[in-house]
């Protein structure tokens, strides 16, 4: 439709369908009106775009009443009594106005009736006028494209004050007062406090259908940018406020399990307040909603980001990424902590790990420096605060020349590069993330402190706490062991390596000085391991005995034993988990934080 003519018909045709559809009243009226009424509005708009005028529909001459006694239609002669009767109390209600004025000196009867009737007229007509600054608009389905140019909250400055700007966001919350409305506005991390007061730009329905929208409504706002006279202070953007000059839903938000600010109070606000909180299940069932709050905006703009860092270093140090089959034929690390599924007619799982062909790419490829950031599945049901099912990991695999500190200390460089990449790049996300959930910055030290195994139990056995030396260190003694470190060395980030044989996969290199030890480490935060690695048996022969020893079937890893026939060169590497890096570095206390959709044994959906 591109002619005024066209418009018009589209118009009419759509409201005598309006028309016939309440004549018929059907049960469902209500909601089988709601999109042809948007389609009319749409139509109305477009009409006006087109032409520069507010659409007014021809005026129908009306037919004379039918008189029933006698079948015939009689022409009315002059106002009925009711009429005459209205007229009547207007004149005399108009005398006595213009008579109490003309006392005052303000004029003479008939400017007076003049003036009000013009007065009342007008501000009928205003409002009129002034309808298509409001209101929702129809679904949006790529039919036109406009010359709106919208603003990122977060892009407004100082700069912008006195223009016009569109902006889409969210109702994080609304305050109607008197003849006007303020609102806060919530797009991603970002917010901003919106106005509007009823005059002769904003009419009182306006007023009233922004203070009618449901909170977490999403909207689209034309506003004039202005300077508050004092700093907003429940806003991120303090020193700016939206002037409201339009308002148009453009998705309501309908029964909403809870409300955002109250997912965004940390405990200590809620505690002090007497404000409710919402509880762990409640926002994950919700995860969508649970999201919008400013402290997992900004945490998973972290994560985001902690993968950057990891793939920015990587490449720096000519590592090349590559992936890997989640779907394979036996277990990658050993033991039953595998999901089993039927291939066709062949028995697979679910990959633990990308370990076996990291090393097949990197030690017998040719690659020499490989790395991936992909899933991890593990079938441990285990329910504790830093356990999944599926995890993010962040994998390498590199040669060696001599020894596996060569990997270690590309490891530490990797994640001082991180830790600052996290703290230069990330200031307002942990500003927000710490309002909700406080934390204490992270302490590290370059290059990063490097303990022996034994050396940790012997710092547990002087703190009183009864370790086994030949057993993998309980999560308990782990946390106590990060607390020792940190009050006797003040980091946070530490190595651990040479731990017991027993402990580790079958590809472990065995220590050569102490069988019952290996060429192993784990790296921690906090006192929790993020990090488990090793150099690698790269010699067939001793990979084929310590897979039988950990009653591996041979057959079941014959591609991954068949690699390292052809020649293969030293190697080692490491796997970190993501999401337990990004809650131990935020000082979180359950994973569940950091994990977008979490599984866990008792969770699959959403």
């Amino acid at each position: 439709m591109s002619t005024k003519e066209e418009i018009i018909e589209a118009i009419t045709n759509k409201g005598n369908q309006i028309r016939d559809l309440k004549t018929l009243k059907p049960p469902t009226l209500k909601e089988d009106l709601e999109p042809l009424i948007k389609e009319l509005l749409a139509l109305k708009i477009t009409y006006k775009e087109v032409t520069g005028e507010d659409f007014d529909p021809p005026k129908e001459k009306k037919e004379a009443k039918v008189n029933n006694n006698n079948d015939e239609k009689v022409e009315r002669e002059g106002p009925s009594k009711k009429e005459l009767n209205k007229e009547k109390r207007k004149a005399e209600k108009a005398t006595k106005r213009a008579e109490a004025k003309a006392n005052s000196g303000e004029g003479s009867e008939q400017q007076q009736q003049s003036s009000s009737s013009s007065s009342g007229n007008n501000g009928d007509n205003n409002e009129s006028e002034l309808s298509h600054l409001y209101g929702d608009y129809p679904i949006i389905q790529s039919t036109t494209i406009s010359d709106k140019i919208y603003k990122d909250v977060g892009a407004l400055t100082e700069d912008h004050v006195g223009f016009k700007v569109w902006v889409r966001a969210r109702i994080h919350n609304s305050r109607p007062v008197g003849k006007g409305c303020f609102l806060v506005l919530r797009q991603q991390i970002d917010s901003v406090q919106a106005v509007l007061f009823q005059g002769s730009t904003v009419p009182k329905a306006m007023v009233k259908y922004a203070s009618s929208l449901p909170l977490e409504t999403v909207v689209d706002i034309l506003a004039e940018l202005t300077s508050p006279e004092t700093p907003i202070q429940s806003t991120t953007i303090k020193n700016l406020e939206l002037n409201v000059l339009e308002i148009h839903a453009i998705s309501r938000a309908q029964d909403l399990p809870f409300i955002v600010e109250d997912a965004s109070r940390s405990e200590a606000q809620a505690i002090a307040s007497g404000m409710p909180t919402v509880t762990q299940d409640t926002v994950l069932n919700y995860r969508w909603i649970d999201m919008r709050t400013p402290a997992n905006q900004a945490i998973f703009r972290i994560q985001s980001g902690v993968c950057q860092l990891f793939r920015e270093y990587m490449i720096s140090r000519k590592f090349v990424e590559i992936h890997t089959p989640k779907l394979i034929g036996g277990a990658s690390e050993g033991g039953a902590n595998v999901f089993k599924l039927k291939y066709f007619e062949q028995n697979a799982c679910l990959a633990q790990s990308p370990q076996l062909y990291k090393q097949m790419a990197s030690a017998c490829g040719g690659l020499d420096r490989v790395f991936e950031i992909g899933p991890v599945f593990r079938a441990e049901n285990s329910n504790t605060h830093r356990h999944l099912c599926e995890f993010t990991g962040m994998d390498f695999e590199m040669a060696i020349y001599e020894h596996y500190y060569e990997a270690l200390e590309v490891m530490g460089e990797m994640f001082h590069y991180m830790f600052d990449g996290i703290r230069d790049r990330f200031q307002h996300e942990l500003v927000l993330i710490s309002q909700q959930y406080p934390f204490e910055p992270l302490q590290y030290q370059r290059p990063p402190l490097r303990i022996t195994f034994a050396e940790g139990i012997a710092l547990l056995k002087a703190d009183g706490v009864n370790a086994p030396e030949e057993e993998d260190i309980s999560t308990t003694d782990e946390k106590r062991l990060g607390a020792i470190v940190k009050e006797k060395y003040g980091v946070d980030f530490y190595i651990m390596d040479k731990y017991p044989l027993a402990v580790r996969p079958f590809y472990t290199m065995p220590d050569p000085e102490n069988p019952k030890l290996s060429n192993s480490y784990d790296l921690f935060i906090r006192g929790e391991e993020i990090v488990s690695g090793a150099q690698r048996v790269h010699d067939v022969n001793l990979l084929i005995e310590r897979a039988t020893a950990l009653g591996i079937p041979i057959s079941s890893i014959q591609s991954y034993v068949d690699s390292f026939k052809h020649g293969a060169v030293p190697h080692a590497g490491g796997g970190i988990g993501l999401e337990r890096v990004v809650m131990l570095y935020l000082g979180l206390k359950n994973i569940r934080k950091t994990s977008m959709f979490p599984r866990d044994p008792s969770r699959l959906t959403p």
